[in-house]
């Protein structure tokens, strides 16, 4: 019970803070806060949606060593999921219940909060707060059961219509962007790489089926508790592509030891 309120917690938050994104990005184009402090250095607090969270790095002579930190929707993850088994893409005869339909496994993920350095117009450090999806449709006629050991499942005698596996993360990403002096339609090339953590929130099993309707269910069904991985990005004007790789197991339990996860697609919001 105090799990779920901290998560209610967490997440009311979160929600409380883009809605405020929104609404001062509904009042001006884009606002930032600079103050001035003593030798010299300047901090900056700034509130974003879809625009950058340190827009003066855009004019090329913008004084270096400047901190920044606010509230943002930036980086929005969209794409495919994989799992990865041992190293192979074919899932093994012990995790072949979890078999799933590619083009309907996705991840999405953005950030809401960041704290960041620009050493200079061509490179920062931020580290930032957000969420994170990983959606797996299942191919089985199976349900995943909540409160057991280890990831087990129960055939069903129905035939889901929808039968997806999702868990949610809180993830706080550490990133280097290294990014080109802009070019004359003033776009520049940005490369993005760095590691990340991630708390699991829960886990869900969402099912359709005539028989039923519309049935969810929530638990850690095993999912890792703490996940670890890295991310690399590669963009251009605010569009790029993204691929995040997960270091350790996907579940905490022994039956599925070596199951890590892989996620690409296209990432949208980084300025």
């Amino acid at each position: 019970m105090r799990k779920n309120l901290l998560m209610n917690l967490i997440l009311t938050g979160m929600i409380g803070m883009a809605s405020l994104t929104v609404s001062a990005q509904s009042d001006t184009n884009d606002t930032t806060i600079v103050k001035t402090v003593s030798k010299g250095r300047k901090y900056k607090t700034s509130v974003s949606f879809g625009r950058s969270e340190d827009s003066v790095s855009n004019n090329e002579s913008a004084p270096t060593g400047r901190f920044g930190y606010g509230i943002t929707f930036t980086r929005l993850d969209i794409g495919f999921s994989k799992l990865i088994d041992n190293g192979s893409f074919t899932l093994s005869p012990k995790n072949d219940f979890l078999s799933y339909r590619g083009f309907k496994t996705s991840t999405i993920s953005f950030d809401l909060l960041y704290f960041g350095y620009r050493f200079n117009p061509n490179f920062r450090i931020y580290a930032a707060a957000g969420f994170d999806w990983t959606l797996i449709r299942l191919r089985r006629n199976i349900t995943i059961q909540k409160n057991t050991p280890d990831l087990s499942y129960i055939e069903e005698p129905v035939d889901f219509d929808k039968n997806r596996f999702s868990s949610s993360y809180v993830h706080i990403p550490l990133n280097f962007e290294f990014r080109t002096k802009e070019n004359q339609r003033g776009k520049r090339f940005y490369f993005v790489v760095g590691p990340e953590v991630g708390f699991l929130l829960n886990g869900k099993v969402k099912q359709i089926s005539e028989e039923r309707g519309k049935q969810k269910f929530k638990d850690d069904y095993n999912f890792q508790k703490v996940r670890l991985g890295g991310t690399v990005r590669v963009a251009y004007a605010g569009i790029g592509l993204f691929t995040k790789y997960y270091f350790n197991d996907m579940f905490e339990s022994e039956a599925q030891k070596g199951l890590k996860n892989i996620a690409f697609g296209i990432t949208l919001g980084i300025h």
